[in-house]
């Protein structure tokens, strides 16, 4: 019973986006594809949410301080236009942020954004970080993020852990956070969703 559970749980990981990658896009592709971000620096948290238990399966935090980049632990989501290193994904767009949103979310899943304004010295700290963070294994996405997270001044207290939905609810006690939920009812897995992007 305890490994059937176990597998229940990745499997469902891997619908709702967490599984390696391993992609490693070389450097002049990387800088061919940065967003230059100007706005007030910001980190937002993204979680993938189960519709029918209420649990949550995948975690992903985007950073965004002169140039707007994605650390997508040990996630499915994966265009061709969109380099990659060190599941930190590159060129992330407010379009690219919807496509990425609109692929999670589907008749199974649903996506919870956390926003919260940052000072400039966090979010180069952040940066610093999940550029450095290096590729994640599977199913450590919410481990790998809250770890991250800890280390940034201000947000010390964030405990570290496996379960998104436990880093969802941490960040919802931040002063100032901002939260949306998004709902979408296709079928299938992240991958159905990539595929169904049109840019």
């Amino acid at each position: 019973m305890k490994y059937t559970s176990i597998a229940l749980a990745l499997g469902l990981a891997l619908l709702a986006g967490c599984a390696e990658k391993g992609k490693e896009s070389p450097p002049e592709a990387i800088e061919a594809a940065i967003y230059p971000y100007s706005g007030q620096p910001k980190l937002t948290l993204f979680t993938m949410v189960n519709n029918r238990t209420g649990a949550g399966a995948h975690t992903a935090l985007m950073v965004q301080h002169g140039q707007s980049v994605l650390f997508d632990p040990a996630g499915s989501f994966e265009h061709e236009r969109l380099p990659e290193r060190g599941d930190v994904i590159y060129g992330m767009s407010p379009s690219w942020v919807r496509s990425y949103k609109s692929a999670h979310a589907r008749e199974a899943f649903h996506v919870v954004t956390q926003e919260i304004n940052v000072t400039p010295a966090q979010a180069q700290r952040a940066m610093q970080l999940v550029q450095s963070n290096g590729a994640v294994p599977s199913a450590m996405c919410a481990s790998a993020t809250s770890g991250i997270l800890r280390q940034i001044p201000g947000f010390e207290g964030i405990r570290q852990g496996f379960y998104p939905l436990k880093l969802m609810e941490q960040v919802e006690a931040i002063p100032g956070v901002t939260t949306d939920r998004y709902y979408e009812n296709d079928s299938g897995d992240v991958r159905d969703g990539v595929r169904a992007l049109t840019q």
